[in-house]
Order: C-alpha cells, then sequence, then structure tokens
C-alpha cells in the first residue's frame, strides 16, 4: 500500500513538474502571433473602397465591436456557452470526449472551445491524431495566457472557416446574405453560427433544410438559455432569409487597370511577391480620383465605337505625380494587358515638346524662322533622311518655331534635331524628363519614332507643367496592414529621401530651366490657337471649341498609333489609340478618337474646379512677332502672334514694311559652319 502510495506520489509530482515545465516555457515563449491572411482592399483618394484581391481564400479582418452582438451570442452559446468562465479547456467536456475516445479506439469525439479551435485554425491542420491535439493544447494555454476573452473571440470570428471560401464572419455575411457583420438579425446570427460545425453539411447553399433545422435548434437554445425572449424566439423563427445570389455577389472593381500598377507598385515598397498581396490583408490608400475615373471610362464608351481598336490611357498631378486615373484598354475582362504602362508605341509628333525644351535651352527662341520645304538631309554617316509633311503640306518659306509646333512641322522639327544633336537629345531626354525606354539617337527620334510608354509621356508633360521639377509617378499613398499599423507612407518617405544631405546638390529637384519651361509651356498652346493656322489649320483645331479651359498639349500621329498629351497646371493627361496588331488607322473617326477622348475627359474632370496659373518668372517679357519673318511686328506686314522670350533674347528688329517684302534667306539665323549640314537640298 505504501508503494502504491509512493507511485502515485511520484506520478503526481511528475505531472505536477510538466505543467510547471509547461507553463514556464508557454510563458517564455511569449504571445503566439495572430497575423494570418486576409484580403487586400484598396481604396481611392477619398478612402471609399474601390475594389479588393485575395488568394484562394476570401479574408476580412472586423474588430470586435464592428462584429453584431446577436452574432457573437450566438457563436459563444452554440460552440461554448462556457467562454467568459474557463481557462482555455473546458474540462468536463473534455474528459466526456477523452473517455469516449478510448472506449471507440478513435478520436472521433471532440470538445474544443473556442479558444482551442481559434488555436487549430492559426497554428495546425485539422487532422485527428494525438500529436495535432497536444500542440493545440500547448497553443491554447499560450493563447489563453497572454490575451484576454475579447480578443480571442474576434480572432476566431475573422478565422473560423464558413464554407465556399469563405474565412472569417465579415466574408461569410457577404457571402450568404451580400451584407457586413455589423446588421445582422438574430436569424440570420443564428445561420451563420450553425456553419462552422459542418460548413458543407449546414451551408444553406448547399441543403437549406438541414441548414434551417440547425438554426432553429440554435434559436430555441438561445431561448432556452435566457439570451432571446419568447417574441424574438417566434419572430426570428418565422423570418424569411434574403440570401445573396451565388453569382452576383462579388463586388465590381472600380479600375482593374489602375488596381493592377497599385498591385505591382506594392510589390516594389514591401519587398513581397503577388501572392502575399493578394492574401496579405493590406489596407491600400490610393491615388484613384473615382470621379476622375468615372469620367475617364465614360469618355472612352461614349467616343470609341470601333471595338476592335484599343485605348490606353493616363491622368497625372503634375505637381505630386499622383497617377489619379487609368484606362488600360477598352475591356478589361477580354483582355488585362496595360495599355498605359505596358505598350511601347511610336508618339510620333507628341514627342516635339522635348525637343523644341532643348532647342530653347540650346539659343533657339519661338521666333527662331525656319525654312518649311521638301529637304533631303545629309546625315554624317553618309546616309541620307528625307521626312515629308503631314499630306505633303510645306509653307515653301521660313516659318517660326512657334507656329511650326503648332502646327507640327516636321521639316522643321528634324531641323531642329540636328542643331540640338540626336545625342543630345536621347540622353536629356532621359535626364531631364525621365524616359527609361531605350532612344535611338538618331534624325527621325524628333518625329517620334522611338517606342515609348503612355506613362513616360505623361510624366514627361506633367515635368514641364510643374515648371520643371523631377517628379516620381505613383499609385499608392499609405499602406497598413490588417491591424492597422503603417508599413509605408508616402509623404513620410519622400521627407526622409528629400531630407538635407551635404552630398545632395540644393535644387536638385530642378530638371529644367524654370523660364523654358513657362515658355514651351505657352508654344504648346499653340495648337488650340487658329491665330497660327498657316499652310495648314493647327493640329487641335478640330477640338478647340469644345475646350473651355486653357490648355498646353501636342498630339501625334503615324499610320498605326494616334496620340494626344496635353495638360493645364491642375491634369496632366495623355491617351493612345490603335491596334494591338499594328494594323494601319485608315478611319477618319478612328484618327480622331485620341484627340475627342482627352477634350472631352479634361473638360469634365475640370468641371466644378477654379482654373489655376503658374506664375510668370520675373525674366520673361512679351513680344508681337511677325509670323513670316520672326521679327518684330509693325504695320503693313503679314500675321503676327504674340510670343514670350527670356528678356534679352526677343527679336530687335522689326520686320520689313514695303509691299514687297525682301526674300529671307533660308535658315538666316543659322551659323555657317552647320548650315551644310542640314539645311539640305529639295
Amino acid at each position: 500500500m505504501r508503494r502504491l502510495a509512493k507511485v502515485l506520489f511520484f506520478l503526481l509530482m511528475m505531472m505536477i513538474s510538466c505543467f510547471t515545465v509547461l507553463m514556464i516555457a508557454c510563458f517564455l515563449l511569449g504571445p503566439p502571433s495572430l497575423d494570418r491572411s486576409q484580403n487586400t482592399i484598396y481604396f481611392s483618394n477619398t478612402e471609399e473602397v474601390i475594389g479588393e484581391t485575395s488568394g484562394s481564400e476570401k479574408r476580412y479582418w472586423v474588430e470586435l465591436p464592428e462584429i453584431d452582438d446577436k452574432l457573437e451570442k450566438a457563436t459563444v452559446w452554440t460552440e461554448d456557452q462556457h467562454f467568459y468562465q474557463h481557462v482555455g479547456f473546458d474540462f468536463k467536456r473534455l474528459l466526456s470526449a477523452i473517455w469516449k475516445d478510448i472506449r471507440t479506439l478513435s478520436l472521433k469525439e471532440g470538445a474544443s472551445t473556442i479558444t482551442q479551435q481559434y488555436a487549430r485554425n492559426l497554428f495546425l491542420t485539422h487532422e485527428k491524431t494525438w500529436k495535432r491535439k497536444l500542440y493545440e493544447a500547448f497553443y491554447t494555454i499560450r493563447l489563453e495566457m497572454f490575451y484576454d476573452k475579447d480578443e480571442l473571440l474576434e480572432g476566431y470570428l475573422n478565422t473560423i472557416y464558413y464554407g465556399h471560401g469563405a474565412y472569417g464572419i465579415e466574408a461569410a455575411s457577404r457571402h450568404f446574405f451580400d451584407k457586413s457583420a455589423n446588421d445582422l438579425s438574430w436569424a440570420e446570427a443564428a445561420m451563420l453560427a450553425g456553419i462552422p460545425n459542418g460548413p458543407s453539411h449546414y451551408s444553406p447553399f448547399h441543403n437549406e433544410k438541414r441548414a434551417k433545422e440547425r438554426q432553429e435548434w440554435i434559436l430555441k437554445n438561445l431561448n432556452d438559455k435566457g439570451v432571446i425572449d419568447q417574441a424574438t424566439y417566434q419572430r426570428s423563427i418565422n423570418e424569411s432569409l434574403a440570401f445573396a445570389n451565388q453569382e452576383e455577389n462579388q463586388t465590381a472593381a472600380i479600375a482593374p487597370y489602375f488596381q493592377d500598377v497599385v498591385s505591382h507598385e506594392l510589390e516594389e515598397l514591401l519587398g513581397v511577391d503577388e501572392e502575399e498581396i493578394r492574401s496579405g490583408g493590406y489596407q491600400v490608400y490610393t491615388t484613384l480620383d473615382a470621379q476622375q475615373q468615372q469620367f475617364l471610362e465614360e469618355t472612352a464608351e461614349q467616343v470609341i465605337n470601333n471595338q476592335e481598336i484599343q485605348i490606353g490611357g493616363m491622368a497625372m498631378d503634375p505637381e505630386s505625380g499622383a497617377i489619379t486615373s487609368l484606362i488600360g484598354g477598352q475591356d478589361y475582362q477580354d483582355s488585362s494587358f496595360n495599355r498605359a504602362t505596358q505598350a511601347k508605341r511610336m508618339p510620333g509628333s507628341a514627342f516635339k515638346p522635348f525637343l523644341y525644351y532643348n532647342a530653347l535651352e540650346g539659343g533657339m527662341t519661338a521666333a527662331t524662322a525656319l525654312m518649311s520645304k521638301p529637304t533631303t538631309f545629309e546625315l554624317q554617316d553618309g546616309k541620307s533622311y528625307q521626312p515629308s509633311n503631314y499630306h505633303d503640306y510645306y509653307a515653301n518659306k521660313p516659318i517660326t518655331l512657334a507656329q511650326a509646333l503648332a502646327l507640327s512641322d516636321n521639316i522643321f522639327a528634324v531641323k531642329t534635331n540636328l542643331f540640338v544633336t540626336p545625342e543630345h537629345f536621347a540622353q536629356a531626354t532621359k535626364e531631364k524628363f525621365q524616359f527609361t525606354s531605350d532612344l535611338d539617337p538618331v534624325a527621325s527620334l524628333a518625329l517620334g519614332t522611338e517606342v515609348v510608354t503612355i506613362k513616360e509621356m505623361v510624366t514627361g508633360y506633367s515635368i514641364i507643367a510643374n515648371g520643371g521639377e523631377k517628379i516620381h509617378p505613383h499609385t499608392i499613398t499609405k499602406v497598413t496592414d490588417g491591424f492597422g499599423t503603417v508599413l509605408y507612407e508616402r509623404e513620410k518617405a519622400v521627407k526622409e529621401t528629400s531630407g538635407w544631405n551635404i552630398l545632395r546638390k540644393k535644387d536638385d529637384k530642378q530638371v529644367l530651366n524654370p523660364s523654358y519651361a513657362y515658355i514651351l509651356s505657352d508654344l504648346m498652346k499653340g495648337m488650340f490657337d487658329e491665330s497660327l493656322n498657316g499652310y495648314m489649320r493647327v493640329t487641335g483645331a478640330s477640338i478647340a471649341d469644345e475646350l473651355t479651359h486653357e490648355y498646353a498639349g501636342k498630339s501625334g500621329t503615324t499610320n498605326v498609333d494616334n496620340w494626344m498629351v496635353g495638360y493645364s497646371p491642375a491634369l496632366a493627361a495623355g491617351f493612345w489609340v490603335g491596334y494591338d496588331d499594328n494594323r494601319e488607322i485608315v478611319s477618319t473617326e478612328d484618327q480622331q478618337y485620341a484627340k475627342e477622348v482627352w477634350a472631352k475627359f479634361m473638360e469634365k474632370a475640370h468641371t466644378g474646379h477654379a482654373d489655376t496659373h503658374v506664375v510668370k518668372p520675373d525674366n520673361i517679357t512679351e513680344a508681337e512677332i511677325d509670323l513670316e519673318t520672326g521679327l518684330l511686328a509693325a504695320e503693313g506686314c503679314g500675321p503676327s502672334h504674340a510670343m514670350l522670350f527670356v528678356r534679352g533674347t526677343e527679336p530687335t528688329e522689326y520686320c520689313h514694311k514695303d509691299s514687297e517684302k525682301e526674300t529671307i534667306p533660308e535658315d538666316h539665323l543659322l551659323e555657317n559652319w552647320w548650315e551644310w549640314l542640314w539645311t539640305g537640298e529639295e
């Protein structure tokens, strides 16, 4: 007898020692992480939900106060009525379940508390083995040791499986009732509370009769326990539930092409892969202007009647680089290829503003006059190049830079490129206007023959619009995890990278000369100004009457590409229209789509917004210039136009007043040493 007592005492001490070691180990290991995958949600710039992404599972995290109290009570009284009293284990139920498992030599019986189920959901599989049950007990102790009951209930309700790929009460509530978990009736709460016990067995979408029977059992239990009164019980039993349409309960995403750009940017910012983004539970605050996006999509749909042709477009805040709206094609479901960021196309004459900035910086002015006529250029490598104007129209006399840009004269542009030099033009365009695409330094670069993206074009135009400051195009302003912890904040990141540094140049953000940028913007308004009409109308004449605000811009046309890019001080936008397979655009209507979409979109986007104006630099002066000679206008001369100059570079000589004007020497402003190179021969 004494020996038996000693054995029992030894076993008791061993159990106490093991329990003590277990408790110490649980304490030393600290609180287990509660992080689990959730849907990543995207917000607009006004913090409205615009879409979400997920992995193979639908997950949301909602805090306990945001979950309807009815659902909490229905779940606790159904799954674990002593939840708030026990320390993680319901020992009475547990001993009963263990005795039955021993008798049947199986592990079929379960007596899991909410904490045990939560531990299993977080850290373990659902296999029925003694090893798994021991690990479950270990994690249950740790959860109860470091978290209070409300935290555990919140975690459980956000991770329990409700079937149909829905994890957590918010996903389940949306899936079954198309409503949030903070607005449930007792009947709905009881229906949802009954599903986790057997998601495939008790789903109303699988077997509504069986699901209804379990709901009624739960409501009766709540009534018997005094949680609800008899009137509530009867009303809930008789309530007809309005289930969500399974085919329509997916929320349509706003701006899917934009969201793809956000996803890629998020990968770079956080250094995570696509699957982690889709199921990481991130709260992503974006730059999307939802109303502007609606304008963009509606305009494209209204203007474009050809279902085969494609469109890509983007709008950007020129000051911050925030991408405010984006379209990557006519139909995302048909093709997710993003023509705003992924497609590279020839911009045609829309590329010329970058050339003319370099020309202004190199000494040319708005009044520089060059000959517009068919020209063959003899290049330094011995080859010749013979560009042509649209429909072979030429002035056959000198025209000014201001008019050449407004009319999109190709001869003038190629001469200017050879003056600037293609090598300098290509390099400066990359450095000053942030192009990353390869730009071959050839004479035809002036005519936009190298392929670039819409994003690059709109970024370059935004730099001109903001007076020449470097920008960082972006779609994300802030990212938090599912618990609200800030992982990235753009405003803070920008301050950190732009802080004082002894090695940093004082004006490293300023990449253009503000005066030349201001003059270039004024020149780019010329495409809408018919006072600059010459041997043909200005290129923006077809949309000029639609515009009620002041814009600067440039169109571009090749056989297979149509472009229109332009801006106000508040917004820059660019559009490309063409065929993915590089088919020629032959229809006159199709050739106008880019301009029409741009004009209508810009007008809608500016509705209700006060016009903003860039402050004119102090060293800018204005002069009335004769369009044929590039000299100061005088009575008796031809058409004139007001042009801007850096003070001291404006012409000082007046045009000739007699009716028989002197013939102006071809390209008379050129120095003799380079005149032979690019004046050309007929």
